[in-house]
């Protein structure tokens, strides 16, 4: 009985000590200070104006498509970790690319890459080039 007395003591004195934000100090402000706000994209792609990989269609052919230009992307040596995690979205055979690049070359090459796969009719290229 006396052991789970104590057990339960610690177990409270260590909640109560994780639950302390007394001792976060300053560091805690400097992470807030230094995350992106992406407040403003989050509400435009909520608004369903945008695509985003939830518009992904199911079928065969067009996750096909979409496989095969995502291939086409990562196995370029020469673009950036950005560039190689784009967002690729097919649906009916029409391609959007979303996401950020790092120069107007690699948005070039990456639609390029889309335009080349089978099955694609149409490629909007919404990339965008970080500043």
């Amino acid at each position: 009985m006396n052991y789970l007395v104590i057990f339960l003591f610690v177990v409270a004195l260590g909640l109560t000590a994780c639950g302390d934000d007394r001792n976060q100090g300053s560091g805690d402000q400097a992470l807030k200070a230094t995350s992106p706000d992406n407040t403003a994209r989050n509400q435009a792609d909520r608004g369903g104006e945008t695509k985003t990989p939830g518009d992904q269609a199911e079928n065969e052919t067009d996750r096909t498509i979409t496989q095969n230009i995502r291939q086409a992307i990562t196995s370029d040596d020469a673009l950036s970790t950005d560039a190689k995690n784009v967002k690729v979205i097919t649906s009916d055979g029409t391609v959007t690319l979303r996401g950020p690049v790092k120069s107007e070359q690699e948005k070039t090459q990456i639609e390029a890459k889309a335009k080349q796969v089978a099955g694609v009719k149409k490629v909007d290229n919404q990339l965008e080039v970080a500043s």
